[in-house]
């Protein structure tokens, strides 16, 4: 295993469930921007093969979705994955880029929210700990009153 691919598996295995959402959607943003290139360089084949991997990573995404947990939200992130992949279907090998970009515009708002949530769940964590360590730190002192007769 080379060095980058044991920190990939590090950086997946200490990720917590919000951490692996923003991992995909890196992912997937990163494969769009390079099916993007390869349809600008006429690479039919690479435009496919990332286009593909952009589709797998929006079936994961789909695939994690609790409908039952998350309701409303969960439902419409299911239509809105479903419509990425549809998008990216109807415009693979049309050697143009208009599906490409606007699943790229969809794909970094939809994880810009993950990731503020993710910022949002840190800045409680962190002021439940400092809270947590104050409290500890100025405990008043604990008066023993003794009952012995």
């Amino acid at each position: 295993m080379t060095g980058y691919k044991a920190y990939q598996g590090n950086q997946v295995e200490g990720s917590g469930p919000l951490g692996l959402i923003l991992l995909t959607y890196e992912a997937m943003a990163k494969s769009l921007a390079r099916a993007h290139r390869a349809i600008e360089a006429g690479d039919l084949a690479a435009e496919a093969d990332h286009t593909s991997r952009a589709m797998e990573a929006i079936i994961e995404l789909s695939n994690s979705l609790n409908m039952e947990a998350g309701g409303e939200v969960a439902k419409n992130l299911a239509a809105v994955y479903a419509y990425i992949f549809k998008r990216l279907s109807e415009g693979m090998c049309s050697s143009s880029t208009s599906h490409i970009k606007e699943c790229i515009q969809l794909v970094q708002t939809l994880r810009d929210g993950w990731q503020q949530l993710a910022n949002e769940q840190k800045r409680s964590a962190s002021q439940a700990a400092s809270g947590a360590r104050q409290a500890a730190e100025h405990r008043e002192p604990v008066q023993v009153t003794s009952y012995a007769a």
